[in-house]
Protein backbone atom coordinates (compact mmCIF):
# COMPACT_ATOMS: atom_id res chain seq x y z
CA UNK A 1 0.00 0.00 0.00
CA UNK A 2 2.37 2.38 1.22
CA UNK A 3 4.23 1.80 -2.24
CA UNK A 4 1.66 2.44 -4.45
CA UNK A 5 1.15 5.34 -2.97
CA UNK A 6 4.83 6.17 -3.15
CA UNK A 7 4.28 5.72 -6.95
CA UNK A 8 1.52 7.99 -7.52
CA UNK A 9 3.37 10.53 -5.80
CA UNK A 10 6.28 9.88 -7.89
CA UNK A 11 4.39 9.86 -11.21
CA UNK A 12 2.45 13.72 -9.98
CA UNK A 13 5.27 14.89 -9.40
CA UNK A 14 6.85 14.15 -12.42
CA UNK A 15 3.74 15.98 -14.43
CA UNK A 16 4.24 18.97 -12.70
CA UNK A 17 8.20 18.73 -13.78
CA UNK A 18 7.16 18.11 -17.62
CA UNK A 19 4.05 21.24 -17.01
CA UNK A 20 6.60 23.27 -15.62
CA UNK A 21 9.45 22.36 -18.60
CA UNK A 22 6.66 23.28 -21.37
CA UNK A 23 5.36 26.46 -19.56
CA UNK A 24 9.11 27.34 -20.41
CA UNK A 25 8.84 26.84 -24.17
CA UNK A 26 9.08 29.73 -26.60
CA UNK A 27 5.81 31.13 -27.72
CA UNK A 28 5.89 31.79 -31.72
CA UNK A 29 4.42 35.10 -32.39
CA UNK A 30 5.52 34.64 -36.00
CA UNK A 31 3.29 36.32 -38.48
CA UNK A 32 2.73 36.76 -42.13
CA UNK A 33 2.85 40.81 -44.19
CA UNK A 34 -0.38 42.10 -44.77
CA UNK A 35 0.47 42.37 -48.55
CA UNK A 36 -2.55 43.96 -50.56
CA UNK A 37 -5.22 46.99 -49.52
CA UNK A 38 -8.62 46.67 -51.23
CA UNK A 39 -10.45 49.70 -50.08
CA UNK A 40 -10.14 52.89 -49.99
CA UNK A 41 -8.47 53.22 -53.68
CA UNK A 42 -5.49 54.96 -53.48
CA UNK A 43 -6.08 59.07 -53.93
CA UNK A 44 -10.26 58.48 -53.33
CA UNK A 45 -11.49 61.73 -52.55
CA UNK A 46 -14.01 62.04 -49.71
CA UNK A 47 -16.08 65.10 -48.64
CA UNK A 48 -16.28 64.79 -45.02
CA UNK A 49 -19.89 64.97 -43.10
CA UNK A 50 -18.91 64.52 -39.62
CA UNK A 51 -22.77 65.67 -38.60
CA UNK A 52 -24.05 62.63 -40.51
CA UNK A 53 -23.56 58.70 -39.52
CA UNK A 54 -21.60 58.61 -42.83
CA UNK A 55 -18.74 56.22 -42.49
CA UNK A 56 -15.40 54.74 -44.81
CA UNK A 57 -14.34 50.97 -44.70
CA UNK A 58 -10.93 50.26 -45.24
CA UNK A 59 -10.50 46.44 -45.79
CA UNK A 60 -7.05 44.74 -46.39
CA UNK A 61 -5.66 41.09 -47.17
CA UNK A 62 -5.50 39.06 -43.51
CA UNK A 63 -1.83 38.25 -42.50
CA UNK A 64 -1.61 34.55 -40.95
CA UNK A 65 0.19 33.52 -37.71
CA UNK A 66 2.08 30.30 -37.90
CA UNK A 67 1.27 29.20 -35.00
CA UNK A 68 -2.72 29.42 -35.70
CA UNK A 69 -3.43 31.99 -33.38
CA UNK A 70 -5.76 35.00 -33.96
CA UNK A 71 -4.05 37.53 -35.89
CA UNK A 72 -4.88 41.14 -34.33
CA UNK A 73 -4.92 44.71 -36.68
CA UNK A 74 -4.76 48.44 -36.10
CA UNK A 75 -5.50 50.90 -39.02
CA UNK A 76 -2.66 53.89 -38.55
CA UNK A 77 -3.31 57.14 -40.16
CA UNK A 78 -0.54 60.17 -40.42
CA UNK A 79 0.30 62.82 -42.34
CA UNK A 80 1.18 63.15 -46.17
CA UNK A 81 5.15 63.22 -45.48
CA UNK A 82 4.76 60.62 -42.73
CA UNK A 83 6.47 57.59 -42.27
CA UNK A 84 4.38 55.96 -39.21
CA UNK A 85 7.43 56.13 -37.02
CA UNK A 86 4.94 58.43 -35.01
CA UNK A 87 0.95 58.09 -36.41
CA UNK A 88 -0.89 60.74 -35.61
CA UNK A 89 -3.70 58.42 -34.97
CA UNK A 90 -4.46 54.50 -34.40
CA UNK A 91 -7.92 52.44 -34.62
CA UNK A 92 -8.48 48.84 -34.06
CA UNK A 93 -10.33 47.03 -36.75
CA UNK A 94 -13.67 45.97 -36.32
CA UNK A 95 -14.99 43.69 -33.69
CA UNK A 96 -11.63 44.11 -31.21
CA UNK A 97 -9.27 43.90 -33.83
CA UNK A 98 -9.86 40.58 -34.64
CA UNK A 99 -11.46 42.09 -38.39
CA UNK A 100 -9.00 42.43 -41.60
CA UNK A 101 -11.56 45.89 -41.93
CA UNK A 102 -12.33 48.95 -39.55
CA UNK A 103 -15.41 50.87 -39.67
CA UNK A 104 -14.32 54.77 -39.49
CA UNK A 105 -16.79 57.22 -38.87
CA UNK A 106 -16.64 60.49 -41.24
CA UNK A 107 -16.70 62.62 -37.53
CA UNK A 108 -13.24 60.23 -36.62
CA UNK A 109 -11.80 61.17 -40.48
CA UNK A 110 -12.46 64.76 -39.54
CA UNK A 111 -10.51 64.92 -35.78
CA UNK A 112 -7.57 62.87 -37.84
CA UNK A 113 -7.97 65.46 -40.51
CA UNK A 114 -7.24 68.60 -38.16
CA UNK A 115 -5.02 66.32 -36.47
CA UNK A 116 -2.93 66.35 -39.55
CA UNK A 117 -2.81 70.23 -39.86
CA UNK A 118 -5.93 70.05 -42.30
CA UNK A 119 -7.99 73.18 -41.68
CA UNK A 120 -11.66 74.00 -41.07
CA UNK A 121 -12.79 74.31 -44.93
CA UNK A 122 -9.50 73.21 -45.74
CA UNK A 123 -8.59 69.80 -48.63
CA UNK A 124 -5.70 67.67 -48.03
CA UNK A 125 -4.35 64.17 -47.89
CA UNK A 126 -4.05 62.02 -45.11
CA UNK A 127 -1.35 58.53 -45.27
CA UNK A 128 -2.53 55.34 -43.80
CA UNK A 129 -1.64 51.44 -43.70
CA UNK A 130 -1.93 48.48 -41.69
CA UNK A 131 -0.18 47.19 -38.72
CA UNK A 132 -0.39 43.80 -37.66
CA UNK A 133 0.20 41.90 -34.09
CA UNK A 134 0.76 38.73 -32.46
CA UNK A 135 1.78 39.17 -28.84
CA UNK A 136 4.84 41.34 -28.83
CA UNK A 137 5.46 40.98 -32.36
CA UNK A 138 4.23 44.24 -34.75
CA UNK A 139 4.25 43.88 -38.35
CA UNK A 140 3.48 46.89 -40.71
CA UNK A 141 2.41 46.47 -43.99
CA UNK A 142 5.04 47.29 -46.39
CA UNK A 143 2.37 49.94 -48.19
CA UNK A 144 0.48 52.81 -47.43
CA UNK A 145 -2.44 54.24 -49.01
CA UNK A 146 -3.52 58.33 -49.32
CA UNK A 147 -7.04 59.95 -48.55
CA UNK A 148 -7.75 62.95 -50.07
CA UNK A 149 -10.15 64.69 -47.64
CA UNK A 150 -12.20 67.78 -47.50
CA UNK A 151 -13.11 68.94 -44.24
CA UNK A 152 -16.37 71.21 -43.16
CA UNK A 153 -16.63 73.99 -41.45
CA UNK A 154 -16.44 73.76 -37.85
CA UNK A 155 -14.49 72.57 -35.44
CA UNK A 156 -13.44 68.60 -35.29
CA UNK A 157 -13.39 68.82 -31.18
CA UNK A 158 -16.56 70.67 -29.78
CA UNK A 159 -15.77 71.42 -26.51
CA UNK A 160 -17.81 70.29 -23.87
CA UNK A 161 -18.50 73.54 -21.80
CA UNK A 162 -17.32 77.22 -23.19
CA UNK A 163 -16.99 80.20 -20.59
CA UNK A 164 -15.98 83.87 -21.74
CA UNK A 165 -13.70 85.79 -19.93
CA UNK A 166 -11.37 89.38 -20.00
CA UNK A 167 -11.14 92.54 -19.26
CA UNK A 168 -14.42 93.33 -21.66
CA UNK A 169 -16.74 91.07 -19.43
CA UNK A 170 -18.60 90.79 -16.46
CA UNK A 171 -16.43 88.58 -14.54
CA UNK A 172 -13.26 90.56 -15.54
CA UNK A 173 -9.86 88.34 -15.84
CA UNK A 174 -10.12 85.91 -13.22
CA UNK A 175 -10.39 82.66 -14.98
CA UNK A 176 -11.74 80.94 -12.18
CA UNK A 177 -14.82 83.53 -12.42
CA UNK A 178 -15.31 83.26 -15.98
CA UNK A 179 -19.10 83.16 -17.05
CA UNK A 180 -20.27 79.85 -18.26
CA UNK A 181 -22.20 79.72 -21.09
CA UNK A 182 -25.31 77.67 -21.52
CA UNK A 183 -25.47 74.66 -23.85
CA UNK A 184 -28.67 74.92 -26.11
CA UNK A 185 -27.88 71.85 -28.67
CA UNK A 186 -25.09 69.75 -29.40
CA UNK A 187 -22.17 71.84 -30.31
CA UNK A 188 -23.85 75.51 -29.87
CA UNK A 189 -23.50 77.62 -26.68
CA UNK A 190 -25.01 81.01 -25.96
CA UNK A 191 -24.71 83.84 -23.32
CA UNK A 192 -26.45 86.86 -22.13
CA UNK A 193 -24.17 89.34 -21.23
CA UNK A 194 -22.68 92.58 -20.92
CA UNK A 195 -19.76 94.10 -22.79
CA UNK A 196 -17.46 97.35 -21.61
CA UNK A 197 -14.60 98.73 -23.85
CA UNK A 198 -11.14 95.66 -23.90
CA UNK A 199 -11.08 92.78 -24.87
CA UNK A 200 -12.88 88.91 -24.71
CA UNK A 201 -12.27 85.55 -25.34
CA UNK A 202 -13.54 82.22 -24.75
CA UNK A 203 -12.18 79.39 -23.40
CA UNK A 204 -13.21 75.18 -22.61
CA UNK A 205 -12.11 75.13 -18.60
CA UNK A 206 -10.89 77.45 -16.08
CA UNK A 207 -8.78 75.51 -14.43
CA UNK A 208 -5.12 73.62 -16.09
CA UNK A 209 -4.43 74.51 -19.98
CA UNK A 210 -7.35 75.90 -21.01
CA UNK A 211 -8.39 76.19 -25.13
CA UNK A 212 -8.85 79.69 -26.35
CA UNK A 213 -11.39 81.06 -29.21
CA UNK A 214 -12.17 84.08 -30.44
CA UNK A 215 -15.07 85.97 -32.51
CA UNK A 216 -13.63 87.24 -35.24
CA UNK A 217 -16.93 88.82 -37.14
CA UNK A 218 -19.46 86.15 -37.97
CA UNK A 219 -16.55 83.34 -37.34
CA UNK A 220 -15.48 81.42 -34.28
CA UNK A 221 -11.50 81.62 -34.93
CA UNK A 222 -9.09 79.64 -32.75
CA UNK A 223 -7.11 80.68 -29.58
CA UNK A 224 -6.20 84.90 -30.03
CA UNK A 225 -9.09 87.70 -27.93
CA UNK A 226 -11.53 89.60 -29.68
CA UNK A 227 -11.76 93.61 -28.98
CA UNK A 228 -14.74 96.09 -27.73
CA UNK A 229 -14.93 99.54 -28.27
CA UNK A 230 -17.17 102.54 -27.30
CA UNK A 231 -20.14 102.12 -24.47
CA UNK A 232 -21.26 99.29 -22.50
CA UNK A 233 -23.80 97.17 -24.49
CA UNK A 234 -25.76 94.18 -23.70
CA UNK A 235 -25.20 91.39 -25.92
CA UNK A 236 -26.47 87.73 -27.00
CA UNK A 237 -23.58 85.65 -28.27
CA UNK A 238 -24.28 82.72 -29.70
CA UNK A 239 -21.24 80.44 -30.88
CA UNK A 240 -21.74 77.38 -33.38
CA UNK A 241 -19.03 75.03 -33.03
CA UNK A 242 -20.19 72.74 -35.78
CA UNK A 243 -20.28 75.41 -38.36
CA UNK A 244 -17.63 77.47 -36.25
CA UNK A 245 -19.88 80.33 -36.88
CA UNK A 246 -20.90 82.94 -34.27
CA UNK A 247 -23.53 85.96 -33.76
CA UNK A 248 -23.17 88.61 -31.40
CA UNK A 249 -26.70 90.30 -30.83
CA UNK A 250 -26.91 93.98 -29.20
CA UNK A 251 -30.05 93.62 -26.87
CA UNK A 252 -31.23 97.20 -26.73
CA UNK A 253 -34.06 96.51 -24.18
CA UNK A 254 -36.28 93.76 -22.72
CA UNK A 255 -39.71 95.60 -22.58
CA UNK A 256 -42.98 94.28 -20.48
CA UNK A 257 -45.16 93.76 -23.30
CA UNK A 258 -49.48 93.68 -22.54
CA UNK A 259 -51.50 92.17 -24.34
CA UNK A 260 -54.20 94.37 -23.62
CA UNK A 261 -52.35 97.35 -24.52
CA UNK A 262 -51.09 95.77 -27.80
CA UNK A 263 -47.54 97.65 -26.63
CA UNK A 264 -44.95 97.59 -24.50
CA UNK A 265 -45.59 99.47 -21.25
CA UNK A 266 -42.81 99.82 -19.74
CA UNK A 267 -38.96 98.24 -20.34
CA UNK A 268 -36.86 96.45 -17.60
CA UNK A 269 -32.89 97.88 -16.69
CA UNK A 270 -29.77 95.15 -17.32
CA UNK A 271 -28.57 94.79 -14.07
CA UNK A 272 -26.06 91.86 -14.89
CA UNK A 273 -25.45 88.34 -15.25
CA UNK A 274 -28.41 87.84 -18.08
CA UNK A 275 -31.02 89.47 -15.95
CA UNK A 276 -33.21 92.53 -16.00
CA UNK A 277 -34.53 93.83 -12.91
CA UNK A 278 -37.88 96.62 -12.42
CA UNK A 279 -38.19 97.15 -8.91
CA UNK A 280 -41.33 97.94 -7.58
CA UNK A 281 -43.37 98.60 -10.32
CA UNK A 282 -46.82 99.19 -10.08
CA UNK A 283 -49.19 96.67 -12.19
CA UNK A 284 -52.47 97.78 -13.87
CA UNK A 285 -54.69 95.50 -15.57
CA UNK A 286 -56.25 96.97 -18.66
CA UNK A 287 -60.17 97.73 -18.37
CA UNK A 288 -62.40 96.37 -20.55
CA UNK A 289 -66.39 96.09 -20.98
CA UNK A 290 -66.16 92.40 -20.14
CA UNK A 291 -63.72 92.28 -17.26
CA UNK A 292 -59.70 93.45 -16.74
CA UNK A 293 -57.06 91.42 -18.36
CA UNK A 294 -54.10 90.58 -17.37
CA UNK A 295 -52.16 89.16 -20.02
CA UNK A 296 -48.59 89.35 -20.09
CA UNK A 297 -44.88 88.68 -21.96
CA UNK A 298 -42.06 90.07 -22.82
CA UNK A 299 -40.62 91.61 -26.07
CA UNK A 300 -36.89 91.95 -26.77
CA UNK A 301 -35.64 94.80 -28.99
CA UNK A 302 -32.50 93.96 -30.84
CA UNK A 303 -30.00 95.71 -33.77
CA UNK A 304 -30.78 93.45 -36.84
CA UNK A 305 -28.84 93.03 -39.22
CA UNK A 306 -29.37 96.26 -40.88
CA UNK A 307 -28.78 98.32 -38.01
CA UNK A 308 -32.14 98.84 -37.58
CA UNK A 309 -35.00 97.70 -34.21
CA UNK A 310 -36.23 94.31 -34.76
CA UNK A 311 -37.71 92.12 -32.15
CA UNK A 312 -38.30 88.93 -30.63
CA UNK A 313 -40.58 87.75 -28.38
CA UNK A 314 -40.34 85.70 -24.95
CA UNK A 315 -43.31 84.10 -23.51
CA UNK A 316 -45.05 81.14 -22.54
CA UNK A 317 -45.36 77.38 -23.61
CA UNK A 318 -49.37 77.37 -23.71
CA UNK A 319 -51.68 79.13 -26.05
CA UNK A 320 -53.78 80.30 -23.27
CA UNK A 321 -53.21 80.41 -19.66
CA UNK A 322 -54.95 80.56 -16.46
CA UNK A 323 -53.99 83.38 -14.05
CA UNK A 324 -50.41 82.43 -11.68
CA UNK A 325 -51.27 82.32 -7.91
CA UNK A 326 -49.44 80.60 -5.13
CA UNK A 327 -49.51 76.84 -6.35
CA UNK A 328 -48.64 77.57 -9.67
CA UNK A 329 -44.94 75.64 -10.67
CA UNK A 330 -41.78 77.39 -11.39
CA UNK A 331 -42.44 75.55 -15.37
CA UNK A 332 -45.60 78.38 -16.27
CA UNK A 333 -43.00 81.39 -15.79
CA UNK A 334 -40.54 80.01 -18.24
CA UNK A 335 -39.32 81.77 -21.07
CA UNK A 336 -39.71 80.51 -24.21
CA UNK A 337 -39.45 82.13 -27.97
CA UNK A 338 -42.97 82.43 -29.31
CA UNK A 339 -44.65 84.39 -31.70
CA UNK A 340 -45.63 88.38 -32.26
CA UNK A 341 -49.57 87.41 -31.52
CA UNK A 342 -51.15 89.87 -29.56
CA UNK A 343 -53.15 87.67 -27.42
CA UNK A 344 -51.18 83.97 -27.69
CA UNK A 345 -48.78 82.54 -25.29
CA UNK A 346 -48.87 85.29 -22.71
CA UNK A 347 -49.07 84.95 -19.01
CA UNK A 348 -51.42 85.78 -17.16
CA UNK A 349 -50.68 87.90 -13.62
CA UNK A 350 -51.52 86.86 -10.14
CA UNK A 351 -54.50 88.34 -9.66
CA UNK A 352 -53.43 89.90 -6.29
CA UNK A 353 -51.52 91.88 -8.58
CA UNK A 354 -53.59 94.50 -9.94
CA UNK A 355 -52.94 97.88 -8.77
CA UNK A 356 -49.99 96.74 -6.51
CA UNK A 357 -46.33 97.51 -7.14
CA UNK A 358 -44.65 94.35 -7.70
CA UNK A 359 -40.80 93.70 -8.27
CA UNK A 360 -40.36 92.12 -12.28
CA UNK A 361 -37.20 89.88 -12.98
CA UNK A 362 -36.43 88.55 -16.10
CA UNK A 363 -33.49 86.02 -16.05
CA UNK A 364 -31.60 84.79 -19.57
CA UNK A 365 -28.96 83.38 -17.22
CA UNK A 366 -27.04 80.70 -18.29
CA UNK A 367 -27.06 78.59 -15.41
CA UNK A 368 -30.80 77.57 -15.45
CA UNK A 369 -33.84 77.50 -17.50
CA UNK A 370 -34.82 81.00 -19.03
CA UNK A 371 -37.67 82.80 -16.72
CA UNK A 372 -39.19 85.35 -15.00
CA UNK A 373 -40.58 86.34 -11.71
CA UNK A 374 -43.81 88.88 -10.24
CA UNK A 375 -43.03 89.64 -6.54
CA UNK A 376 -45.80 91.31 -5.41
CA UNK A 377 -44.65 93.99 -2.62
Amino acid sequence: MKQTLLSVLCLCLAGLLMQCKDAGRDINTNISDVTSFFSPNDNQSIKLLPATPATVVFEWDQARAEDGTLVLYELAFDKEAGDFSKPIYKITSDQNGVMNKATVTHATLNRIAALAGIGSLGQGKLKWTVQASRGTNVKQASQSRMLNVERPAGFAEVPAEVFLTGDATEAGTDLTKAIKLKSTSSGVFEVYTSLKPGTYSFVDRTTGTAKSFNVNGTNIGESGTTTVTGATKTYRIVLDFNNAAARVTEIKSVGLWVAGDNAVRTTLPYVGGGVWMLPNYKVEFVQFSWGRDERYKFRLTTVGADGKDAYEWLGSSKADNSRADANTPASYFYLLPIGESQWDYTYKFDGAVDNKNADIMVSLAPTAPYTHKVTIK
